[in-house]
């Protein structure tokens, strides 16, 4: 028997409730009293609190909290576990080799019926995703780890203006996926101040042996959220927006980053959100004009005028595109 399935029996003994000795343990499993040892060690590395008891009565057992849970998954836990890897796996997930080894360990521990619904569960699902790079997998476990242990790192970064990286002490809090790239924010010491930076721009990085205590309650994702689009959501001016269209469409906007956070209504037809009134007239416009004429801007009027503005720009812009063209269709150079 392999490792891992020895391991399983153990630990199904042991669930029993029974305090079995190593010896009772390989009698029992027809294994080698040494592969006993080394399945306790390992399960104990796993997490289970295996507890050796010594003396006449001594022997191997678990705790008794751990021995009443509840070791498999459901077919509903199975799916979204399943589902949940192909998302991980498209996204850039930094540690796909070990995902593989837990969903290959759960398909390996059911049966015919069970590991036929996995399969159509995981077969009918897919992700579309960019792909990440090998090197920039590598990196982010580097992160990862960091971030995990409250290290420091060195890093070189590539602002993307052509000109050499710059390189920083940094203090990583925290990775974040956002629309496809991955963030790392945290302290940065050659800024003094907290930073965010896409991973992909990092050009090297190395661990250091200096330690970062992160401040207590600090959430990287709502740091990267305000610094991407600063004044959107905490601005001290808020106003109401009012959109109304159809359900499709306002089913959209609340996938939408800002709009999604800002909502504060919603009822057939129309929804209402608080927005920073200086994104008004900065990125909102751009959000919602891909819409057209799908959606009807109730209020504020400042915003209606604010995109009739830019598209009244475009237009121009365009419109500037036809003169010059017909003017050489009716020139035509003479051969």
């Amino acid at each position: 028997m392999s490792k891992a399935t020895n391991m399983l029996s153990i630990l199904w003994l042991l669930r029993s409730g029974r305090r079995m000795t190593a010896q009772q343990l390989a009698d029992e499993l027809e294994i080698h009293i040494r592969t006993v040892y080394r399945c306790i060690d390992s399960l104990c590395a796993s997490g289970v609190p295996v507890i050796a008891d010594s003396g006449p009565n001594g022997g191997y057992r678990i705790l008794d909290w751990f021995a009443e849970s509840p070791l498999l998954f459901d077919m509903e836990e199975q799916q979204a576990l399943v589902q949940a890897a192909a998302f991980a796996r498209e996204a850039g997930y930094p540690y796909r080799e070990a995902l593989d080894r837990a969903i290959d360990k759960l398909k390996r521990y059911t049966n015919e019926e069970q590991l036929d619904r996995i399969m159509r569960h995981e077969e009918g699902f897919s992700v579309i995703h960019p792909p990440v790079e090998e090197p920039q997998l590598e990196l982010l476990k580097t992160l990862e780890a960091a971030v995990a242990q409250g290290r420091s790192v060195e890093m070189e970064y590539d602002k993307g203006r052509g000109g050499p990286p710059s390189k920083r002490v940094f203090d990583p809090y925290g990775i974040v996926h956002w629309k496809g790239a991955y963030y790392v924010v945290g302290y940065c010491g050659l800024r003094g101040e907290l930073r965010s930076f896409r991973t992909d721009r990092i050009v090297r990085l190395a661990e250091t042996e200096r330690r970062f205590e992160r401040p207590e309650g600090f959430s990287a994702k709502d740091h990267l959220m305000r610094e991407l689009l600063p004044d959107s959501l905490d601005a001290e001016s808020l106003a109401v927006v009012r959109i109304r269209s159809s359900e499709q469409v306002l089913d959209m906007l609340g996938q939408h980053w800002l709009f999604g956070h800002a909502v504060i209504e919603r009822k057939e037809g129309e929804a209402a959100y608080r927005i920073g009134e200086p994104s008004l007239h900065t990125y909102v416009p751009y959000f919602l004009l891909p819409y057209g004429k799908a959606l009807t801007i109730v209020e504020p009027d400042s915003l209606i005028e604010r995109i009739a503005a830019i598209g009244e720009e475009l237009a121009r812009h365009y419109r500037s595109m036809i003169a010059p063209q017909r003017e050489t269709d009716s020139n035509p150079r003479k051969g």
